[in-house]
């Protein structure tokens, strides 16, 4: 059993009080905290080897250069990459997709080709399709989803055809915190040829994501949510489709020679690195996974899901409250509408007792659609939140009732 107490004390910003109250963060779903092993790393870094990395023949560059190819290796065993060429450092999960959408569709994609994406996706799972979809003539095709929110693989099934060559979906909900069952999708997706992309922005922090067993082609996520800091992101690729992608950004590290009549890109991971890499990023993140490995993933997993349904039986108590994405298929996430209380201003005043949740669309209006709502509560759990913490959320939510009804 992990030590909760010991866990919260190691995120010095869990420490203060807002508004008077002690904090209660359950919007890890937007952005994790992060760890004083973390901060500490980040400070020497900036403190004792900073420099630009792959370019100088000081020390300290050669030094930067190290600790960023040793955070690679770190990212390649978290997810077991069969190599470190399969790793590419973007911004975020968001750069990732963008990154995929415009070298993918340069090459594999033509007109009337189709790409499929769940209905119940964020933004950034959407909008890059559709520009590369008005850039290749391409059709982007939409996958319904159930009732509650569920992906619909008989649907899914239905949709498939050779004309499919990409297929991208979210691992789990960022809105609803639902797990897609992706172990299907990119076994059904493989059979018409399709390569499939997960977006595991909301997954890789709360289960353990093997690439190899998956199968999938691409998988991305960010640093920022999963205890490191914002600013950096991993896209995860199959080494022999990233070789015969061209480049997505030009200039910096992605060039091996350059002339005026003709460029050589670098080899693979930097083909898809331009500029100067966010290396401060990516060491911060090889300090996250250490300490989340340290830990043990199956561990925070097991807490989590002890939250998550500690969270639910009490949240369903409440009269007036309504959960929206239910499933057994869930993690460290919940929505949930109050009746005649708009979620904007239940958010205020849980703000102001010193409860930090998240309320809106989650960036994911169709999913918002689908339900037919504006928008939810979302309390979303970490490593560090405890049953305690549901409890002052409970109690928050009675209060604003008493408030606004």
């Amino acid at each position: 059993m992990i030590n909760i107490a010991k866990i919260k004390s190691d995120f010095p910003i869990l420490q203060q009080k807002i508004y008077g109250k002690d904090l209660v963060y359950l919007d890890s779903g937007a952005t994790t905290q992060k760890p004083v092993q973390v901060i500490e790393k980040i400070k020497q870094v900036y403190s004792e080897i900073n420099s630009n990395i792959h370019r100088g023949v000081h020390l300290l560059s050669n030094k930067s250069t190290e600790e960023y190819e040793n955070a690679r290796k770190t990212v390649k065993e978290f997810i077991n990459a069969k190599s470190t060429k399969e790793v590419i450092f973007t911004k975020g999960t968001t750069e990732a997709i963008n990154l995929v959408a415009f070298s993918f569709g340069e090459l594999f994609v033509n007109e009337a080709d189709e790409i499929l994406i769940a209905e119940t996706e964020h933004h950034s799972n959407i909008v890059p399709w559709q520009m590369m979809c008005k850039r290749k003539k391409g059709k982007l095709k939409v996958i319904p989803a159930k009732e509650n929110g569920e992906f619909d693989i008989e649907k899914f099934k239905a949709l498939l055809n050779p004309k499919t060559k990409l297929v991208a979906v979210a691992h789990v909900s960022n809105s609803l915190g639902i797990i897609n069952p992706i172990e299907e999708i990119i076994d059904e997706a493989h059979k018409f040829g399709a390569k499939v992309l997960i977006d595991g922005a909301q997954a890789v922090q709360h289960l353990k994501v093997n690439v190899q067993k998956l199968n999938c082609d691409f998988y991305a996520f960010s640093g920022h949510k999963i205890y490191a800091e914002t600013g950096i992101g991993v896209l995860y690729g199959k080494e022999d489709i990233l070789e015969k992608l061209p480049p997505y950004q030009g200039g910096g590290d992605m060039i091996k020679t350059v002339s005026f009549e003709k460029t050589e890109y670098a080899d693979l991971p930097l083909k898809f690195e331009a500029g100067t890499a966010n290396y401060v990023g990516a060491i911060s993140m090889s300090e996250a996974i250490k300490y989340i490995n340290n830990i043990g993933l199956s561990e925070i997993q097991k807490h989590e899901t002890d939250l998550l349904n500690y969270a639910t039986e009490k949240l369903s108590e409440i009269d007036g409250l309504k959960i929206i994405g239910k499933s057994k298929h869930k993690t460290s996430a919940i929505s949930f509408t109050l009746k005649n209380i708009h979620h904007y201003d239940a958010g205020l005043i849980l703000d102001k007792l010193g409860i930090a949740v998240r309320t809106g669309t989650h960036c994911a209006e169709p999913a918002m659609k689908h339900f037919g709502i504006t928008g939810t509560i979302r309390a979303s759990f970490a490593m560090y939140n405890t049953k305690e913490d549901v409890d002052k959320l409970i109690a928050g939510i009675n209060k604003v009732k008493i408030m606004l009804s």
